[in-house]
């Protein structure tokens, strides 16, 4: 059973939208090797709003991935390619994912 999941908004910084978008896109080869990460998304929600929404079975997993590479990653981008990125810790109530 899922029962923690990550939303963070990142916002580009004026003319970053297309660098921030990639960066995400190549995010994904990072989470590919987390096997506490069982469902990870990345998202747009504007023009120049972007997010990662990712699922996990318990804290010791989202943990991880918060330490792990795409963790790292967003420190060094701070700033070059987003603000401050809006980091919430999510409680999944109840679930629907493929068996």
């Amino acid at each position: 059973m899922l029962t923690k999941a990550l939303l963070v908004r990142l916002e580009a910084l004026p003319g970053k939208e297309l660098e921030l978008s990639d960066f995400l896109k190549n995010a994904r080869a990072i989470v590919m090797d987390e096997p506490g990460t069982v469902a990870w998304f990345a998202i747009q929600f504007g023009p120049s709003t972007f997010g990662v929404y990712d699922v996990f079975p318990d804290d010791e997993a989202r943990d991880a991935h918060l330490a792990g590479g795409v963790g790292q990653a967003l420190g060094p981008n701070t700033g070059v390619l987003f603000s401050e990125p809006q980091i919430e810790k999510i409680d999944i109530l109840a679930e629907k994912v493929p068996g």
